[in-house]
């Protein structure tokens, strides 16, 4: 959890974007980190969410704050298993997925 200034160094950095974003996730599988010898579980990288960026989506879209900030979390979650939202086909494919684990969280959108 950061603020937008934090967010925004992070996106400038790291993909050429200069604004605030809500999350960020940067996958470990698809960089050079070292493999953790064993272990039981595989981390799969880093989810960064603006707290700032969070309230005002929820106020927003008129949900509590925790709602969304699950739901970044599922959003940031799906990037780290290979999921993206470029391209229409793969936008419908992520929602799909980003509302059925809602569904199973017990998370609407209240």
């Amino acid at each position: 959890m950061t603020d937008d200034k934090n967010i925004h160094e992070l996106n400038k950095k790291f993909r050429g974007i200069d604004r605030a974003t809500d999350v960020l996730s940067f996958a470990f599988r698809e960089s050079d980190e070292p493999k953790i010898l064993d272990a039981d579980f595989e981390i799969l990288g880093e989810i960064i969410i603006s707290l700032e960026r969070a309230k005002i989506q929820a106020e927003d879209f008129g949900h509590s704050l925790l709602r969304e900030i699950i739901f970044l979390e599922v959003h940031g979650l799906l990037h780290l298993l290979g999921y993206d939202h470029i391209e229409e086909n793969d936008r419908i494919e992520m929602e799909t997925e980003q509302n059925f684990i809602m569904e199973k969280l017990g998370i609407g959108r209240d």
